[in-house]
């Protein structure tokens, strides 16, 4: 890595992009090419983008995927969200210092007339329920629109650098996201009837079943005879002291700048969810050589696969469970956080706070359906259906089987499929989208001769590549389900190929040798990061699968590496690590240490659980205390909050503080049956009057 900019990575072949100028400010500074505004200044060290008009408070970026409107700039004279606008050369990039300017408007420009366009099936979202429903009715001939607001299709998948679960057959299981993008996005290109339309992004749903769109920086309206929704979801906030300064962004906006646009964006950061989104966004960080400190998690154990969770603590990060955040600390970006235990009320538990100093804080309490353009179409009587996490938040797995339903319930209201869909792809759906059971150790095979695959994944999750890849077809699962643990059967006889160890998706397989030496076995280690740590010959500290280190008579833990094997070709990223472990130790080796663990250094402040000053509403600056103070006086209708201190009437539309109002409400003690929602209108992104009216020259690199 150089600088602010990742330039080489364990997983990710990284091509440089083309140098271009640009100003911020002022000062000249380099960024990239076509990448994000946001992330070309982040490369520069630059995360404050400006500050609030209300309170002069720091302003960065939140989201990084155009939800909200934290990340807003002055690009060419124009107010944009940096998260969503490409760098150009010469572009003369400004903070937003209060209120935004209105530019000065030309006379001379003209409005246009903006056409209707009539297309069979309109989906918005390629992610992997869009491309997946568009993959099926492309294959069926039905002429299809897929849109989406980035510069490549994939969604979530782009920023995905795991290997994913499932199966082999169905959902690539053992492949990496990023892959997986790819495959379909290929698999869409071979289709003729479906047109896909990038940088493009709805932006309502209007009573005449009308959708409009903007193309660029065109206006286009769109009149489909059935629309799909697979908008995928955007991550929920908490509510705490601190929790708009700068370097307090979801794990989602973190992956988007590791792993799409390569800028290194922190140096150490602390992860509050211990769900799959905020572990995998840990196991990113590490990938990326950023130090993760803590993750914490309010449930007593982690809500995500467990195999996810041992990763992190096998390369040396501590999991707090039963554990919430209380602050950030920091005057114009995070400094340190401070967290602590909670009872089984979900309350502080005062006297247990620990602080940790890090740069970046990355929430991941969960995700919310971007369902906004579903519901408003279904308002409007439209023909309208809802995959992916926009009909239920899931793993892209599942994403990918609710989009084939979803394509074929569409090709069925058209009469075009006329059969009925095939139950096992609801069936296989319900099995992707299921919770992880309960973890239940297993012993392992007794047996100490020859050679043989070692399990370390001890709860039932949907996850059986091994049994796809076994040369000996040795490798079964419990009741032969996908969510039954793996084991090796006496069927037959293990040779040592070791596909099972380099496609585990949670890297949870481990090979052990006695033929060579039954006193200090072989055992193959699967590792995805940095291979100049595991260079034959040097010394690795090997740990069990609760993170611990492996020690004996004869070792505290440290090992030297015999032999380091990569198969590029079959498995892309994955390397696998050969030491001779004593043979009492040799089937509880599964990890090697990456960073140490580290406790809290900084005194901790005084923070009540949830004071008044801390901010619900980030658009408008609205603190607990002002919504609280309209609660108590009565106050059961969040559009009357709006009127009274204008919460939720900022850019966001409430996209983020709307499910902590909820949550306030509950808190004072009010039934939530008496509380009235907000009134969405149909206009759900901010759209530049210029663009709606059709006026030329309007444009940010003009």
């Amino acid at each position: 890595m150089t600088g602010k900019r990742i330039t080489k990575h364990p997983v990710l072949n990284i091509k440089p992009g083309e140098d271009i100028s640009f100003s911020w400010n002022g000062e000249k500074l380099t960024g990239k090419k076509d990448e994000m505004i946001s992330s070309a200044l982040f490369a520069n060290g630059i995360h404050i983008f400006g500050h609030h008009y209300r309170d002069n408070a720091p302003q960065g970026m939140f989201c990084a995927n155009g939800q909200c409107s934290q990340c807003l700039v002055i690009a060419n004279g124009l107010a944009v969200k940096s998260c969503m606008t490409s760098l150009k050369q010469g572009m003369n990039v400004e903070s937003v210092e209060g209120v935004p300017g209105i530019p000065e408007a030309d006379v001379q420009n003209e409005c246009r007339t903006v056409e209707i366009l009539d297309v069979e099936v309109l989906i918005i979202g390629a992610g992997p329920a869009g491309l997946s429903a568009a993959i099926e009715l492309g294959k069926l001939g039905i002429e299809t629109l897929l849109i989406d607001d980035k510069d490549k299709p994939g969604g979530k998948l782009v920023l995905q650098t795991h290997k994913f679960f499932g199966s082999v057959e169905d959902s690539y299981a053992g492949t990496r996201g990023f892959k997986i993008g790819d495959i379909l996005e290929n698999d869409l290109k071979e289709l003729d009837s479906v047109n896909i339309w990038l940088n493009t992004t709805a932006v309502g749903v209007f009573s005449d079943k009308i959708v409009g769109v903007v193309k660029g920086d065109e206006y286009i309206k769109i009149k489909p005879k059935k629309l799909l929704v697979t908008t995928g979801a955007r991550e929920k906030m908490l509510p705490f002291p601190g929790n708009t300064l700068p370097g307090v962004y979801g794990a989602g906006a973190f992956q988007t700048l590791v792993n799409r646009d390569l800028v290194k964006a922190s140096e150490k950061i602390l992860i509050v969810g211990g769900g799959n989104v905020g572990i995998i966004a840990g196991y990113h960080a590490i990938q990326a050589g950023i130090e993760v400190v803590a993750v914490i998690e309010g449930l007593s154990r982690v809500g995500g696969y467990k195999v996810h969770a041992d990763k992190l603590e096998r390369l040396g990060v501590p999991i707090y469970t039963s554990h919430t955040v209380l602050s950030a600390n920091g005057k114009d970006k995070v400094e340190s956080v401070t967290i602590a235990k909670i009872d089984d009320s979900w309350n502080p538990v005062f006297g247990t706070e620990k602080t940790f100093e890090v740069d970046t804080l990355l929430i991941a309490v969960g995700l919310a359906q971007v369902n906004e353009f579903y519901l408003k179409a279904k308002e409007w009587g439209m023909d309208v259906w809802c995959a992916g996490d926009a009909q239920e938040i899931a793993e892209a797995s599942a994403a990918m089987f609710t989009g084939k339903i979803g394509g074929l319930k569409v090709a069925k209201s058209l009469g075009i499929f006329q059969t009925e869909i095939p139950k096992e792809l609801e069936e296989k759906a319900a099995i992707l989208k299921s919770p992880p059971g309960d973890v239940e150790k297993k012993e392992q095979c007794r047996n100490k001769q020859g050679v043989m695959p070692i399990f370390h994944c001890f709860q039932e999750i949907p996850c059986n590549p091994c049994t796809s890849v076994c040369e000996e077809n040795i490798i079964k699962t419990e009741n032969d389900t996908i969510t039954g643990n793996p084991y090796a059967t006496d069927a037959g006889e293990c040779k040592g190929c070791m596909n099972c160890v380099a496609i585990c998706p949670g890297l949870a397989i481990t090979l052990v040798d006695y033929r060579k030496d039954e006193d200090f076995p072989t055992v193959t280690l699967p590792y995805e990061l940095w291979r100049d740590r595991v260079e034959k010959g040097k010394e690795i500290t090997i740990t069990d699968i609760d993170g611990n280190t492996i020690s004996s008579k004869s070792s505290t833990g440290r090992y030297t590496v015999k032999r380091v094997i990569a198969n590029k070709k079959k498995f892309p990223g994955t390397l696998l690590v050969q030491v001779q472990i004593e043979k009492e130790n040799a089937k509880n080796a599964i990890g090697i240490r990456i960073q140490e663990k580290k406790a809290e250094t900084l005194s901790t402040p005084k923070t009540p659980f949830l004071p008044d000053e801390a901010v619900i509403c980030r658009c408008e600056r609205v603190t607990a205390g002002e919504i609280r103070s309209a609660i108590r006086d009565g106050v059961r209708d969040i559009n009357q909050l709006k009127a009274v201190n204008r919460t939720g009437m900022g850019a966001c539309g409430s996209k983020t503080c709307r499910p902590m109002l909820w949550k306030m409400f509950k808190d004072e003690g009010v039934d939530l049956k008496e509380v009235t929602d907000r009134v969405d209108r149909p206009l759900f992104v901010e759209v530049p009057l210029g663009t709606l009216a059709g006026i030329e020259g309007s444009k940010t690199d003009e």
